[in-house]
Protein backbone atom coordinates (compact mmCIF):
# COMPACT_ATOMS: atom_id res chain seq x y z
CA UNK A 1 0.00 0.00 0.00
CA UNK A 2 2.66 2.73 1.03
CA UNK A 3 4.49 1.97 -2.11
CA UNK A 4 1.50 2.37 -4.60
CA UNK A 5 0.84 5.59 -2.42
CA UNK A 6 4.30 6.68 -2.80
CA UNK A 7 4.14 6.26 -6.69
CA UNK A 8 0.76 8.68 -7.11
CA UNK A 9 2.87 11.53 -5.47
CA UNK A 10 6.27 10.92 -7.74
CA UNK A 11 4.36 9.91 -10.81
CA UNK A 12 6.47 10.05 -13.89
CA UNK A 13 5.46 12.68 -17.01
CA UNK A 14 5.19 9.63 -19.19
CA UNK A 15 2.87 7.64 -16.40
CA UNK A 16 0.71 10.95 -16.54
CA UNK A 17 0.44 10.65 -20.10
CA UNK A 18 -0.96 7.69 -19.85
CA UNK A 19 -3.53 8.37 -17.52
CA UNK A 20 -4.52 11.46 -19.17
CA UNK A 21 -5.07 9.12 -22.60
CA UNK A 22 -7.74 7.48 -20.29
CA UNK A 23 -8.82 10.32 -17.86
CA UNK A 24 -12.28 10.93 -19.84
CA UNK A 25 -13.38 7.29 -19.88
CA UNK A 26 -13.87 4.98 -22.34
CA UNK A 27 -16.16 5.46 -25.48
CA UNK A 28 -19.02 3.28 -25.99
CA UNK A 29 -19.11 3.06 -30.31
CA UNK A 30 -21.97 1.73 -31.59
CA UNK A 31 -22.37 -1.03 -34.59
CA UNK A 32 -23.45 2.02 -37.12
CA UNK A 33 -19.96 3.05 -36.45
CA UNK A 34 -17.96 0.47 -36.00
CA UNK A 35 -19.60 -2.04 -38.53
CA UNK A 36 -18.93 -5.30 -36.42
CA UNK A 37 -21.95 -7.56 -36.30
CA UNK A 38 -21.94 -10.28 -33.93
CA UNK A 39 -22.36 -12.55 -37.17
CA UNK A 40 -18.75 -11.93 -37.45
CA UNK A 41 -17.67 -13.54 -34.58
CA UNK A 42 -15.97 -17.22 -34.60
CA UNK A 43 -18.95 -18.80 -32.84
CA UNK A 44 -17.33 -20.40 -30.11
CA UNK A 45 -15.86 -16.73 -28.93
CA UNK A 46 -19.06 -15.60 -29.10
CA UNK A 47 -19.96 -18.91 -26.89
CA UNK A 48 -17.25 -17.89 -24.01
CA UNK A 49 -18.17 -14.45 -24.03
CA UNK A 50 -21.76 -15.65 -23.00
CA UNK A 51 -20.93 -18.33 -20.70
CA UNK A 52 -18.53 -16.05 -18.76
CA UNK A 53 -21.13 -12.70 -18.92
CA UNK A 54 -24.18 -15.59 -17.69
CA UNK A 55 -21.86 -16.23 -14.51
CA UNK A 56 -21.65 -12.66 -13.56
CA UNK A 57 -18.00 -11.46 -15.27
CA UNK A 58 -17.34 -9.28 -17.71
CA UNK A 59 -15.71 -10.49 -21.49
CA UNK A 60 -15.30 -9.11 -24.36
CA UNK A 61 -13.44 -10.03 -27.65
CA UNK A 62 -9.91 -8.13 -27.62
CA UNK A 63 -7.14 -6.80 -29.22
CA UNK A 64 -6.42 -7.88 -33.08
CA UNK A 65 -9.57 -9.64 -33.37
CA UNK A 66 -11.54 -6.12 -33.18
CA UNK A 67 -8.80 -4.47 -34.86
CA UNK A 68 -9.06 -6.53 -37.80
CA UNK A 69 -12.36 -6.86 -38.24
CA UNK A 70 -12.97 -3.08 -38.21
CA UNK A 71 -10.02 -2.64 -41.01
CA UNK A 72 -11.87 -5.08 -43.07
CA UNK A 73 -9.54 -8.23 -42.50
CA UNK A 74 -10.30 -11.33 -41.62
CA UNK A 75 -8.85 -12.60 -38.02
CA UNK A 76 -6.47 -15.51 -37.79
CA UNK A 77 -7.67 -15.81 -34.08
CA UNK A 78 -10.35 -14.49 -31.52
CA UNK A 79 -9.14 -13.85 -27.88
CA UNK A 80 -11.65 -12.94 -25.27
CA UNK A 81 -10.66 -11.04 -22.43
CA UNK A 82 -12.58 -10.78 -18.76
CA UNK A 83 -13.08 -10.15 -14.92
CA UNK A 84 -12.71 -13.58 -14.01
CA UNK A 85 -9.91 -15.06 -12.69
CA UNK A 86 -8.26 -18.41 -14.08
CA UNK A 87 -9.42 -20.25 -11.88
CA UNK A 88 -12.79 -18.90 -12.40
CA UNK A 89 -12.60 -19.28 -16.55
CA UNK A 90 -11.69 -22.66 -15.66
CA UNK A 91 -14.73 -23.53 -13.45
CA UNK A 92 -16.82 -22.25 -15.93
CA UNK A 93 -16.12 -24.58 -18.72
CA UNK A 94 -16.24 -28.70 -19.23
CA UNK A 95 -12.96 -28.29 -21.88
CA UNK A 96 -10.76 -26.02 -19.92
CA UNK A 97 -6.89 -25.61 -18.95
CA UNK A 98 -4.96 -23.30 -17.58
CA UNK A 99 -1.21 -22.88 -19.42
CA UNK A 100 1.69 -20.29 -18.52
CA UNK A 101 3.93 -19.42 -15.90
CA UNK A 102 4.16 -15.35 -16.13
CA UNK A 103 0.80 -15.06 -15.78
CA UNK A 104 -1.48 -17.65 -16.57
CA UNK A 105 -4.08 -17.87 -19.14
CA UNK A 106 -6.68 -20.20 -20.26
CA UNK A 107 -7.65 -22.39 -23.30
CA UNK A 108 -10.64 -22.85 -23.56
CA UNK A 109 -12.06 -25.79 -26.63
CA UNK A 110 -14.95 -26.09 -28.12
CA UNK A 111 -15.24 -28.06 -30.81
CA UNK A 112 -12.21 -28.13 -33.42
CA UNK A 113 -11.81 -23.85 -32.18
CA UNK A 114 -9.83 -22.89 -29.25
CA UNK A 115 -10.05 -19.49 -27.79
CA UNK A 116 -7.11 -17.63 -25.36
CA UNK A 117 -9.13 -16.19 -22.33
CA UNK A 118 -6.90 -13.78 -20.05
CA UNK A 119 -7.64 -12.37 -16.87
CA UNK A 120 -7.77 -8.41 -17.14
CA UNK A 121 -3.91 -7.25 -16.45
CA UNK A 122 -3.44 -4.54 -13.54
CA UNK A 123 -1.14 -1.69 -13.16
CA UNK A 124 1.97 -2.87 -10.47
CA UNK A 125 5.63 -2.54 -10.23
CA UNK A 126 6.78 -4.91 -12.02
CA UNK A 127 10.47 -6.48 -11.93
CA UNK A 128 12.36 -5.34 -15.21
CA UNK A 129 16.00 -6.11 -15.82
CA UNK A 130 18.84 -3.54 -15.86
CA UNK A 131 17.35 -2.29 -19.22
CA UNK A 132 13.82 -2.02 -18.16
CA UNK A 133 12.71 -5.14 -19.86
CA UNK A 134 9.36 -6.97 -17.53
CA UNK A 135 10.56 -10.17 -16.14
CA UNK A 136 7.73 -11.19 -13.93
CA UNK A 137 4.46 -9.43 -13.78
CA UNK A 138 1.73 -11.65 -12.93
CA UNK A 139 -0.78 -8.79 -11.27
CA UNK A 140 -5.00 -8.93 -12.43
CA UNK A 141 -6.47 -5.85 -12.22
CA UNK A 142 -9.29 -3.63 -13.96
CA UNK A 143 -10.84 -3.64 -17.32
CA UNK A 144 -9.19 0.51 -17.73
CA UNK A 145 -5.93 -0.98 -16.29
CA UNK A 146 -6.05 -3.98 -18.99
CA UNK A 147 -6.32 -0.92 -21.50
CA UNK A 148 -3.36 0.77 -20.22
CA UNK A 149 -1.20 -1.93 -19.99
CA UNK A 150 -2.05 -2.44 -24.05
CA UNK A 151 0.89 -1.34 -26.62
CA UNK A 152 -1.04 0.33 -29.47
CA UNK A 153 -3.87 2.23 -29.53
CA UNK A 154 -5.11 -0.08 -32.26
CA UNK A 155 -4.77 -3.42 -30.09
CA UNK A 156 -6.75 -1.70 -26.85
CA UNK A 157 -10.64 -2.24 -28.11
CA UNK A 158 -12.97 -4.50 -26.39
CA UNK A 159 -16.21 -5.62 -28.37
CA UNK A 160 -19.19 -6.97 -26.59
CA UNK A 161 -21.26 -9.75 -28.24
CA UNK A 162 -24.49 -8.76 -26.10
CA UNK A 163 -24.91 -5.61 -27.25
CA UNK A 164 -22.64 -5.14 -30.50
CA UNK A 165 -20.81 -2.44 -29.27
CA UNK A 166 -16.72 -1.70 -28.94
CA UNK A 167 -15.39 0.06 -25.90
CA UNK A 168 -12.44 2.37 -27.09
CA UNK A 169 -10.21 3.60 -23.82
CA UNK A 170 -7.13 5.12 -26.31
CA UNK A 171 -8.99 6.28 -29.39
CA UNK A 172 -7.97 3.59 -31.54
CA UNK A 173 -11.17 3.42 -34.13
CA UNK A 174 -10.28 6.98 -34.98
CA UNK A 175 -6.28 6.29 -35.43
CA UNK A 176 -7.62 3.31 -37.18
CA UNK A 177 -9.80 5.94 -39.82
CA UNK A 178 -6.43 8.18 -39.68
CA UNK A 179 -4.04 5.48 -40.70
CA UNK A 180 -2.08 6.33 -37.82
CA UNK A 181 -0.53 3.38 -35.60
CA UNK A 182 0.36 5.63 -32.21
CA UNK A 183 1.57 4.00 -29.02
CA UNK A 184 -0.21 3.90 -25.44
CA UNK A 185 1.89 6.08 -23.15
CA UNK A 186 5.66 7.15 -23.43
CA UNK A 187 6.98 4.91 -26.78
CA UNK A 188 10.79 4.38 -25.27
CA UNK A 189 9.43 3.36 -21.59
CA UNK A 190 7.04 1.01 -23.52
CA UNK A 191 10.08 -0.58 -25.52
CA UNK A 192 12.16 -1.06 -23.07
CA UNK A 193 9.58 -2.83 -21.18
CA UNK A 194 9.34 -5.48 -24.12
CA UNK A 195 11.85 -4.63 -26.99
CA UNK A 196 9.36 -7.02 -29.52
CA UNK A 197 7.24 -4.15 -29.54
CA UNK A 198 9.83 -2.44 -31.77
CA UNK A 199 8.78 -5.11 -34.29
CA UNK A 200 5.23 -5.53 -33.77
CA UNK A 201 5.18 -1.46 -34.80
CA UNK A 202 7.13 -2.71 -38.22
CA UNK A 203 4.33 -5.69 -38.47
CA UNK A 204 1.11 -3.83 -38.19
CA UNK A 205 2.24 -0.90 -39.69
CA UNK A 206 2.68 -3.10 -42.57
CA UNK A 207 -0.23 -5.03 -42.46
CA UNK A 208 -2.99 -2.48 -41.55
CA UNK A 209 -1.16 0.25 -43.75
CA UNK A 210 -0.72 2.80 -41.09
CA UNK A 211 2.13 5.10 -40.80
CA UNK A 212 3.74 5.17 -37.78
CA UNK A 213 3.35 8.34 -35.35
CA UNK A 214 6.16 9.86 -35.05
CA UNK A 215 6.30 9.84 -31.07
CA UNK A 216 6.48 6.01 -31.42
CA UNK A 217 8.99 5.55 -34.49
CA UNK A 218 11.61 8.18 -33.36
CA UNK A 219 12.90 6.08 -30.95
CA UNK A 220 13.29 2.54 -32.95
CA UNK A 221 16.83 3.62 -34.42
CA UNK A 222 18.87 4.53 -31.28
CA UNK A 223 16.78 1.40 -28.75
CA UNK A 224 16.91 -1.03 -31.72
CA UNK A 225 20.32 -2.73 -29.50
CA UNK A 226 17.50 -3.74 -27.05
CA UNK A 227 16.40 -6.90 -28.97
CA UNK A 228 19.91 -8.52 -28.20
CA UNK A 229 18.05 -9.06 -24.23
CA UNK A 230 15.46 -10.48 -26.38
CA UNK A 231 14.94 -14.60 -25.28
CA UNK A 232 16.13 -16.54 -28.68
CA UNK A 233 12.68 -18.10 -28.60
CA UNK A 234 10.58 -15.10 -28.72
CA UNK A 235 12.13 -13.41 -31.16
CA UNK A 236 12.17 -16.11 -33.33
CA UNK A 237 8.53 -16.41 -32.72
CA UNK A 238 7.70 -12.60 -33.65
CA UNK A 239 10.22 -12.31 -36.49
CA UNK A 240 7.95 -15.93 -38.10
CA UNK A 241 5.11 -13.30 -37.75
CA UNK A 242 6.42 -10.56 -39.49
CA UNK A 243 8.03 -12.95 -42.37
CA UNK A 244 4.56 -14.49 -42.97
CA UNK A 245 2.28 -11.84 -42.66
CA UNK A 246 1.31 -11.50 -46.17
CA UNK A 247 3.24 -8.38 -46.22
CA UNK A 248 6.86 -9.48 -45.84
CA UNK A 249 8.41 -7.49 -48.69
CA UNK A 250 7.04 -4.03 -46.89
CA UNK A 251 8.30 -5.36 -43.57
CA UNK A 252 11.94 -5.76 -44.11
CA UNK A 253 11.89 -2.60 -45.69
CA UNK A 254 10.93 -0.67 -42.52
CA UNK A 255 13.19 -2.70 -40.74
CA UNK A 256 15.76 -1.73 -42.90
CA UNK A 257 15.07 1.75 -42.55
CA UNK A 258 14.62 1.81 -39.00
CA UNK A 259 17.81 -0.22 -38.21
CA UNK A 260 16.08 -3.04 -36.92
CA UNK A 261 17.70 -5.86 -39.82
CA UNK A 262 20.58 -5.39 -37.74
CA UNK A 263 21.43 -8.60 -35.58
CA UNK A 264 18.34 -10.34 -36.32
CA UNK A 265 19.12 -12.17 -38.83
CA UNK A 266 22.74 -12.06 -38.63
CA UNK A 267 24.50 -10.16 -42.17
CA UNK A 268 21.23 -9.91 -43.66
CA UNK A 269 21.73 -6.36 -43.95
CA UNK A 270 25.17 -7.80 -45.93
CA UNK A 271 22.74 -9.56 -48.05
CA UNK A 272 20.76 -6.96 -48.87
CA UNK A 273 23.34 -4.90 -49.78
CA UNK A 274 24.71 -7.36 -52.90
CA UNK A 275 22.83 -7.01 -56.12
CA UNK A 276 22.04 -10.77 -56.62
CA UNK A 277 21.10 -11.78 -52.50
CA UNK A 278 18.63 -8.91 -52.32
CA UNK A 279 17.18 -9.78 -55.79
CA UNK A 280 17.04 -13.36 -54.14
CA UNK A 281 15.29 -12.45 -50.92
CA UNK A 282 12.84 -10.32 -52.31
CA UNK A 283 11.85 -12.41 -54.84
CA UNK A 284 11.04 -15.08 -52.56
CA UNK A 285 9.37 -12.71 -49.75
CA UNK A 286 7.27 -11.35 -53.00
CA UNK A 287 6.38 -15.35 -53.66
CA UNK A 288 5.76 -15.79 -49.87
CA UNK A 289 2.88 -12.56 -49.67
CA UNK A 290 1.37 -13.64 -53.02
CA UNK A 291 0.59 -17.66 -51.30
CA UNK A 292 -0.13 -15.99 -48.17
CA UNK A 293 -2.92 -13.45 -49.79
CA UNK A 294 -4.09 -16.22 -52.07
CA UNK A 295 -4.96 -18.06 -48.68
CA UNK A 296 -1.89 -21.15 -50.06
CA UNK A 297 0.22 -22.82 -47.45
CA UNK A 298 3.60 -21.23 -46.64
CA UNK A 299 6.66 -23.12 -45.28
CA UNK A 300 8.19 -21.27 -42.11
CA UNK A 301 11.52 -23.94 -43.71
CA UNK A 302 11.49 -22.96 -47.11
CA UNK A 303 11.76 -19.06 -46.17
CA UNK A 304 14.36 -19.12 -43.49
CA UNK A 305 16.51 -21.40 -46.35
CA UNK A 306 15.77 -17.91 -48.58
CA UNK A 307 16.56 -15.71 -46.31
CA UNK A 308 20.44 -17.37 -45.20
CA UNK A 309 21.33 -18.94 -48.61
CA UNK A 310 23.46 -16.36 -49.55
CA UNK A 311 25.45 -16.99 -46.62
CA UNK A 312 26.16 -20.23 -46.84
CA UNK A 313 26.67 -19.95 -50.53
CA UNK A 314 29.43 -17.57 -49.73
CA UNK A 315 30.63 -19.68 -46.88
CA UNK A 316 30.67 -22.52 -49.16
CA UNK A 317 32.32 -21.18 -52.21
CA UNK A 318 35.20 -20.29 -49.91
CA UNK A 319 35.48 -23.50 -48.56
CA UNK A 320 35.58 -25.57 -52.00
CA UNK A 321 38.61 -22.80 -52.89
CA UNK A 322 40.34 -24.11 -49.93
CA UNK A 323 40.74 -27.23 -51.18
CA UNK A 324 37.45 -29.39 -49.21
CA UNK A 325 35.17 -31.70 -51.57
CA UNK A 326 32.02 -30.13 -52.48
CA UNK A 327 29.46 -32.02 -50.39
CA UNK A 328 31.62 -32.49 -47.25
CA UNK A 329 31.92 -28.38 -47.40
CA UNK A 330 28.17 -27.90 -48.17
CA UNK A 331 27.26 -29.65 -45.03
CA UNK A 332 30.04 -27.61 -43.09
CA UNK A 333 29.00 -24.34 -44.34
CA UNK A 334 25.15 -25.12 -43.67
CA UNK A 335 26.10 -26.08 -39.70
CA UNK A 336 28.39 -22.85 -39.77
CA UNK A 337 25.28 -20.58 -40.52
CA UNK A 338 22.91 -22.31 -38.65
CA UNK A 339 24.83 -22.38 -35.58
CA UNK A 340 25.53 -17.99 -36.07
CA UNK A 341 21.79 -18.32 -36.09
CA UNK A 342 21.17 -20.07 -33.18
CA UNK A 343 22.93 -16.83 -31.12
CA UNK A 344 19.72 -14.78 -31.88
CA UNK A 345 17.27 -16.94 -32.87
CA UNK A 346 15.83 -19.85 -31.69
CA UNK A 347 15.58 -22.22 -34.84
CA UNK A 348 12.98 -25.12 -34.14
CA UNK A 349 14.70 -28.99 -34.85
CA UNK A 350 12.11 -29.35 -37.42
CA UNK A 351 12.33 -26.24 -39.36
CA UNK A 352 16.07 -26.72 -39.31
CA UNK A 353 16.24 -30.27 -40.55
CA UNK A 354 13.60 -28.34 -43.46
CA UNK A 355 16.11 -25.51 -44.40
CA UNK A 356 19.14 -28.41 -44.39
CA UNK A 357 16.91 -30.67 -46.81
CA UNK A 358 16.58 -27.79 -49.09
CA UNK A 359 20.33 -26.48 -48.96
CA UNK A 360 21.40 -30.32 -49.11
CA UNK A 361 20.24 -31.08 -52.27
CA UNK A 362 20.93 -28.23 -54.53
CA UNK A 363 24.53 -29.49 -55.39
CA UNK A 364 22.46 -32.94 -56.43
CA UNK A 365 20.31 -30.65 -59.29
CA UNK A 366 23.89 -30.19 -61.14
CA UNK A 367 24.01 -34.63 -62.00
CA UNK A 368 21.68 -34.97 -65.22
CA UNK A 369 23.48 -38.04 -66.21
CA UNK A 370 22.47 -41.71 -65.08
CA UNK A 371 20.54 -42.72 -62.34
CA UNK A 372 20.93 -39.84 -60.32
CA UNK A 373 17.59 -37.64 -61.73
CA UNK A 374 15.54 -40.52 -61.17
CA UNK A 375 16.48 -40.96 -57.37
CA UNK A 376 16.52 -37.30 -57.15
CA UNK A 377 12.32 -36.82 -57.90
CA UNK A 378 11.47 -39.75 -55.61
CA UNK A 379 12.83 -37.59 -52.48
CA UNK A 380 10.37 -36.80 -50.20
CA UNK A 381 12.14 -32.74 -49.77
CA UNK A 382 12.24 -32.64 -53.92
CA UNK A 383 9.40 -29.87 -54.65
CA UNK A 384 10.79 -27.61 -52.23
CA UNK A 385 14.43 -28.20 -53.11
CA UNK A 386 13.14 -27.72 -57.10
CA UNK A 387 11.22 -24.09 -56.31
CA UNK A 388 14.15 -22.81 -54.26
CA UNK A 389 16.26 -23.89 -57.75
CA UNK A 390 13.28 -21.94 -59.52
CA UNK A 391 14.21 -18.61 -57.31
CA UNK A 392 17.46 -19.28 -57.90
CA UNK A 393 17.64 -19.71 -61.86
CA UNK A 394 14.74 -16.19 -62.09
CA UNK A 395 17.63 -14.57 -59.64
CA UNK A 396 20.52 -14.91 -61.83
CA UNK A 397 22.53 -17.23 -59.47
CA UNK A 398 22.36 -20.40 -61.95
CA UNK A 399 21.42 -20.63 -66.10
CA UNK A 400 17.43 -21.05 -66.55
CA UNK A 401 18.22 -23.66 -69.04
CA UNK A 402 19.03 -25.83 -65.52
CA UNK A 403 15.97 -25.22 -63.87
CA UNK A 404 14.03 -25.43 -67.83
CA UNK A 405 15.54 -28.91 -67.55
CA UNK A 406 14.42 -30.30 -64.41
CA UNK A 407 10.72 -28.90 -65.27
CA UNK A 408 10.99 -30.75 -68.12
CA UNK A 409 12.40 -34.05 -66.52
CA UNK A 410 9.43 -33.91 -63.49
CA UNK A 411 6.45 -33.66 -66.28
CA UNK A 412 7.95 -36.04 -68.62
CA UNK A 413 7.30 -39.95 -69.02
CA UNK A 414 9.52 -42.66 -68.85
CA UNK A 415 10.94 -42.53 -72.91
CA UNK A 416 11.14 -38.88 -72.54
CA UNK A 417 12.87 -38.70 -69.24
CA UNK A 418 15.24 -41.37 -70.92
CA UNK A 419 16.17 -39.20 -73.72
CA UNK A 420 16.71 -36.25 -71.43
CA UNK A 421 19.82 -37.38 -70.18
CA UNK A 422 22.92 -36.52 -70.70
CA UNK A 423 25.52 -39.22 -71.52
CA UNK A 424 27.82 -40.68 -68.76
CA UNK A 425 31.67 -39.97 -68.67
CA UNK A 426 33.06 -43.17 -69.32
CA UNK A 427 34.94 -44.14 -65.52
CA UNK A 428 38.47 -44.19 -65.83
CA UNK A 429 40.15 -46.93 -66.28
CA UNK A 430 42.13 -47.22 -63.60
CA UNK A 431 45.78 -48.40 -64.14
CA UNK A 432 47.15 -51.75 -63.09
CA UNK A 433 50.31 -51.22 -61.26
CA UNK A 434 53.10 -54.42 -61.10
CA UNK A 435 54.10 -55.22 -58.14
CA UNK A 436 57.82 -57.00 -57.70
CA UNK A 437 57.82 -60.37 -56.28
CA UNK A 438 58.64 -60.39 -53.03
CA UNK A 439 61.87 -62.30 -52.02
CA UNK A 440 59.17 -65.36 -50.55
CA UNK A 441 57.75 -65.01 -53.81
CA UNK A 442 60.87 -65.12 -55.97
CA UNK A 443 62.07 -68.23 -58.06
CA UNK A 444 65.50 -69.00 -57.51
CA UNK A 445 67.13 -71.21 -60.42
CA UNK A 446 68.30 -74.18 -58.96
Amino acid sequence: MIRKLLRRIFRRPEDNARTRASHSGPVHIALAQHGISCDALLPAARKVCETLQAEGYQAYVVGGAVRDLIAGISPKDFDVATSATPEQVTAAFRRARMIGRRFKIVHVMMGRDTIEVTTFRGDSDAETDEHGRILHDNVFGTMEQDAERRDFTVNALYYDPSNETVVDFHHGVADLKQKTLRMIGDAPRRYREDPVRMLRAVRLAAKLGLAIDPDARDPIRSMASLLENVPPARLFDEMLKLLTSGHAVRCVRQLREDGLHHGLLPLLDVILEQPMGERFVMLSLERTDERVREGKSISPGFLFATLLWHEVLADWEKRKTEGESSVPAMFEAMGAVLDQQGEKLAITRRIATDIKDIWSLQPRFEARAGKRPYRMIELPRFRAAYDFLLLRAASGEVPQELADWWTDFAAADGSAREAMLRPEEAPKKRRRVRRKPSASQSVVPE
